[in-house]
């Protein structure tokens, strides 16, 4: 089964070393307590609000050992009025026996708010 681990976080300026700090810190925590293994995944899509231009988050991904053949792919997130600025969405698409209910969605940072009633039960 393919089940979409989902997280978000912002960054506090648009600089390359900003987004990639914020990026590898989310990816990091995403990895960490789903335990995913590069194999395992089918492909990561990674989103960014319009003001965040500096630097492609998926660079992040490929500084972690094991993560050379994992597609990845940057896009555009939906420009929506009053939406939380300076964000960095993610979503892993990962093979894995875990019910949708076992997946634990990471949100750092001002993307709390995203979704709180998924991303505030960190282990």
């Amino acid at each position: 089964m393919i089940r979409g681990v989902r997280g978000a976080t912002t960054v506090n300026s648009d600089t390359e070393e900003a987004i990639i700090l914020a990026t590898k810190e989310l990816l990091a925590k995403l990895i960490e307590v789903n335990q995913i293994k590069p194999d395992s995944v089918a492909s990561v899509f990674i989103s960014t609000t319009e003001d965040i231009n500096a630097a492609f988050p998926a660079k992040a991904l490929r500084s972690f050992q094991g993560w050379t053949y994992v597609p990845v792919m940057c896009m555009r997130e939906m420009q929506v009025p009053l939406s939380l600025n300076m964000c960095v969405r993610i979503m892993i698409h990962v093979n894995t026996d875990l019910s949708q209910e076992e997946i634990i969605h990471v949100y750092l940072k001002g993307a709390k708010v995203l979704r709180p009633d998924l991303g505030n039960s960190l282990p």
